[in-house]
This record gives structure tokens, C-alpha cells and sequence, in this order.
């Protein structure tokens, strides 16, 4: 387990090869829930947890992921990671870096280095909110790689229950799509429910994990010992969905959009 501070934006652990798991982090309630969520993410692949806390040139409190007492709030950050890896077990490397500029644009840079790129999404308050805020619709536009959008509920808790869906479609890239909805499924021990837009073998291929599927816009689910009625926590989108996510509205046919308030795991190649 290695930590570091640092104010040069460089990534050492990408010269050996493992690319980290991002978390941009501004000592908010929704960033700290991000955190967690991306500490089995890294832990899982064996990969660094890298803590990015953006400073802007203005007043460095500007913007949604700019840092509240950055170099306090991440170093707490880092040592409750820390604490609750030696408390478990587990093996976690984990480095924090601060940087300046603008937030979604080091966040797209530092996707160029790494596997993920995780980030807290707070509750909308109103139903006309857009889904996403303008740092994480630069992402999911810009990114050059995966991009969790972790939402906190109206009580500012993370999603910690209900399924993970995906939809089944004939993208080039739905393959890996769900494969990691199904990899997120086994690794956060919840049912996937599998949005049916075509037929293939992955129940088959991950028969520990409980698989619903569902006819896109009928709402209605299909499983082997149904455990009833469940939330949505996570959503695994691919590369289409992700150009165009920040443009859908409500109400929409979308399916992955009859889940408006879960996390979004955005996959791009």
C-alpha cells in the first residue's frame, strides 16, 4: 500500500504499466461517496486509486469538483481508505495528487492514463434538472475511457442497493458492455438486468450472477427466482449512449433514462 502527494500531474504508475482508477475529488459529500465506490474498482483489478483534487486560477473554490480544504480533505480522504484496507485485508495502492486548472479538462487528461474515471453526482432536486451537470457531460463526451457518474439519493447516500442494468443491443461494443455490467454485478453481489434488445450467451457465461431480463420499454422483467421489485444502482452504457446521453430528456424512451437517478458507468474505447 503506497500513498504520495503531489502537485505534478504525472502518473508514475502508468510507466510500469497500471493504468489507475481516477477519482476527482472536492471533499463533498458526493465526492467522498465516489471514493468509495471506486476503492473495490481498484482493488478488484489490483490497480492504483488515484485521488485528483482540481485547483482553479480563480479563487481555487470554483466549480463542482474544485477542492474545500483540498490538501486537508484529501489526505483524510486517502487515510480512510487506508485505514479500512488494513482493517479488511485488503491490498490498495493509493496516490493523491493535486492540480490546477480547469475541472473537467483534468479530468479529461487524466483519462488518457487511466481504466476509469470516477466522479460524485449529486441529487437533482427538480425533475427538469438536466441528468448531469456540465463537468460530467464534458466526460462523458470527452473521456478516453470509462466514466462512473455516482449519484447520491435524496438523502445524499450513495447507491448501495438494487440492480445493475445494461441493455443488450447490436453496437460494435456491446460485448464489452456487458461483460463489465456483468463483472460489476459479480463484484458489487447484485442482480443485472439485462435491458432485452437482442439474445446472446452471457447468462450462461456468469451463472453466479443473478440475470434479469427485460423487454426495452415494457418494464417488464423475466428472471429465475425473482426477488421482486428492486431499484436501479448502476447503469453500464456504451460508447453511442454515452456521445448522447447529456442530450436526452424527460420523459424519453431511452431505457437506460427509466432510471434517471442511478449511476452511470459510461464505456469508451
Amino acid at each position: 500500500m503506497s500513498t504520495g502527494q503531489d502537485s505534478d500531474p504525472a502518473h508514475p504508475a502508468t510507466a510500469g504499466g497500471d493504468r489507475p482508477i481516477v477519482v476527482g475529488f472536492d471533499g463533498s459529500r458526493a465526492a467522498h461517496h465516489a471514493l468509495r465506490w471506486a476503492v473495490p474498482e481498484a482493488e478488484s483489478r489490483d490497480v492504483p486509486l488515484r485521488v485528483v483534487s482540481v485547483v482553479t486560477g480563480d479563487d481555487r473554490h470554483d466549480g463542482p469538483a474544485a477542492p474545500h480544504g483540498a490538501g486537508h480533505s484529501v489526505d483524510a480522504a486517502v487515510l480512510s481508505v487506508e485505514a479500512e484496507a488494513e482493517r479488511t485485508g485488503k491490498s490498495i495502492r493509493v496516490e493523491s495528487v493535486q492540480i490546477d486548472g480547469n475541472v473537467a479538462d483534468v479530468l479529461i487528461a487524466e483519462s488518457r492514463h487511466a481504466l476509469m474515471v470516477c466522479i460524485g453526482v449529486p441529487w437533482r432536486d427538480r425533475a427538469a434538472d438536466p441528468l448531469f451537470g456540465p463537468t460530467a457531460a464534458a466526460l462523458a463526451t470527452h473521456a478516453h475511457c470509462t466514466v462512473a457518474l455516482i449519484r447520491s439519493d435524496s438523502a445524499g447516500s450513495p447507491p448501495e442497493s438494487g440492480v445493475v442494468s445494461v441493455v443488450l443491443d447490436d453496437e460494435p461494443d456491446n460485448d464489452a458492455v456487458v461483460h463489465l455490467a456483468m463483472q460489476e454485478g459479480r463484484l458489487r453481489e447484485a442482480t443485472v438486468r439485462q435491458v432485452d434488445r437482442r439474445i446472446d450467451s452471457w447468462i450462461r457465461r456468469f451463472p453466479d450472477v443473478h440475470v434479469e431480463i427485460v423487454a426495452a420499454g415494457s418494464g417488464r422483467a423475466y428472471a429465475a427466482g425473482q426477488r421482486g421489485p428492486q431499484g436501479t444502482q448502476l447503469a453500464v452504457v456504451g460508447q453511442a449512449d454515452a456521445d448522447r446521453i447529456t442530450e436526452l430528456e424527460i420523459p424519453n424512451c431511452h431505457p437506460i433514462v427509466g432510471y434517471p437517478d442511478c449511476s452511470v458507468l459510461l464505456v469508451r474505447r
